[in-house]
């Protein structure tokens, strides 16, 4: 029973994560058409300028402030997202798919170099965050509760995304533009706007992700195409677009990734593989999302 909730417990922690990233992944898709490969880095962006900011603080503020901090990370992934998307991304709409590819696939390398300048080779870390909160007993088993803390944290960003574009007019205006772009400039609404409040909100999502995992894995060079190809075989799974299937994927990844860590190590990776294959030659568009 220990060796079960602490799996359950262990599978809702990763999944958490997964989520951040993948449903930005996916917002993006959804609304603007782009698969960015780049979205990853900015996961890996969000990681590092947390991990600098809590370092810079971490002897002068309260730890509960710390925790404060760990948003600078998502403010910043949003902020670069703010800016690409303006000046790189809109000039290439009207290109083939293949042109903004090539352009965030460039992303993702620049984003790459652009850290390990900034902030050299060397893995950052704000343990201090972690260590602040100690373990907590669930039904007799001990759990660390920053991992509970990560899970909340995940949860909110789920019901509060859903809230954001399914009850909020700016949902409906980003709904109207991701089913009908043309149509929904005709009724009023400003598509730029729209595609650069979508993008900026997938950034965030992807900075948080980053910035909440930090204090536990560290940020690392590498972290953000790590991350990237588990967000792909989410989104995947759940369908490209659809939020929903973001979270379903999340789970089944979450789920199946650490049951193979503790029975399968060594095939883990592609028991992920062959259930994303599976979906495919079953629904090519994922499971949530409309062909």
């Amino acid at each position: 029973m220990d060796t079960l909730l602490s799996q359950v417990l262990n599978s809702l922690f990763y999944a958490s994560i997964l989520f951040l990233i993948a449903c930005g992944l996916s917002l993006v898709y959804g609304v603007m058409r782009i698969v960015n490969m780049a979205h990853g880095n900015l996961y890996a962006f969000g990681a590092y300028v947390a991990a600098w900011v809590i370092g810079l603080a971490a002897d002068r503020l309260h730890w509960t402030l710390l925790f404060v901090l760990l948003l600078s990370g998502a403010v910043a992934a949003a902020a670069a997202g703010a800016v690409l998307e303006p000046t790189l991304l809109r000039p290439l709409y009207r290109r083939a798919e293949e042109y903004q590819l090539l352009m965030t696939f460039g992303l993702l390398l620049i984003l790459e170099d652009v850290m390990r300048l900034l902030w050299g080779p060397h893995p950052l870390t704000a343990g201090a965050v972690s260590d602040a909160l100690t373990s907590v007993s669930i039904l007799g088993v001990t759990y660390p509760a920053y991992n509970i803390f990560v899970i909340v944290v995940g949860a909110v960003a789920a019901v509060g995304l859903w809230a954001f574009v399914y009850r909020t007019r700016f949902g409906v205006m980003l709904r109207a533009t991701s089913q009908d772009m043309r149509m929904a400039s005709a009724l009023g609404i400003n598509v730029r706007r729209v595609y650069v409040q979508a993008f900026t909100l997938g950034c965030l999502m992807a900075g948080l992700g980053g910035a909440v995992v930090m204090p536990i894995s560290g940020a690392v060079l590498g972290m953000g195409v790590d991350a990237l190809i588990l967000a792909f075989v989410v989104v995947v799974i759940g369908g490209l677009g659809s939020l929903e299937g973001a979270l379903v994927g999340s789970l089944i990844v979450g789920f199946v990734r650490t049951l193979g860590i503790t029975y399968f190590a060594e095939v883990e990776l592609a028991v992920l593989y062959l259930i994303a294959a599976v979906v495919l030659f079953v629904r090519p568009a994922g499971l949530f999302a409309r062909a």
